[in-house]
């Protein structure tokens, strides 16, 4: 049985799912401003400056944009001047801010802006395009997204590999129903606080790489 690809067809995947992220995430935007205005005011006075963390990420097919989020972490640095780790670096109220997700609230003006979507792999680093193996690869052939199938299926809980075959299996399997549910399942998830820190870490390890299959 061949599985559909997300390019394979359907005017959700080619179309819809654009359209519905332009408008929803207008709305996202416009309702959104009022909490992000007062999170501003909060990172300045908890964290200073800059509010905005800001860093390049691989977007669709591979292309680089800008991701912007709130600022959850001091610029400790340590006797050779070199950055602190995570967990050394984030603050009580950064954790807060990572729990609820309200860290992440910038990035819709992605979603408007079409460098994002409001479902789809999370954008990773740059630095790891090269390790992806063939398979994994596929992530970018949509859109990075608000939230994903992993992020409802374990978040930050998942190891690399297994978070990466959810990736891949959403790209294979991608339709308005699909979204709506992970939508839905992010609402709960947030709530919850679930799976927003690995065993271990802060947030997640390094990926140094997979054997191909």
């Amino acid at each position: 049985m061949t599985v559909r690809r997300a390019d394979d067809g359907g005017w959700y995947s080619s179309h819809g799912k654009r359209v519905l992220d332009a408008c929803a995430g207008s709305v996202f935007l416009v309702v959104t401003l009022p909490i992000q205005a007062v999170l501003a005011v909060l990172v300045r006075r908890r964290l200073g400056r800059p509010v905005l963390f800001r860093q390049e990420r691989p977007g669709l097919h591979g292309r680089h944009f800008t991701l912007a989020k709130f600022r959850s972490m001091t610029d400790a640095r340590d006797d050779f001047d070199a950055p602190r780790s995570d967990a050394e670096r984030l603050t009580p109220f950064g954790r807060r801010l990572r729990s609820t997700s309200l860290d992440e609230l910038p990035e819709i003006l992605s979603v408007v802006k079409g460098d994002m979507s409001l479902v789809g792999p999370r954008p990773l680093l740059t630095q790891y395009l090269p390790l992806y193996n063939s398979d994994q690869a596929r992530r970018h052939d949509v859109r990075p997204g608000l939230t994903g199938w992993a992020q409802v299926n374990g978040r930050n809980a998942l190891t690399w590999e297994e978070k990466f075959r959810l990736d891949t299996w959403y790209v294979d399997h991608v339709s308005f129903g699909l979204d709506m549910r992970i939508l839905w399942r992010t609402l709960r998830a947030v709530v919850s606080r679930d799976g927003v820190s690995a065993d271990g870490d802060e947030t997640m390890p390094v990926f140094e790489g997979s054997p191909d299959d």
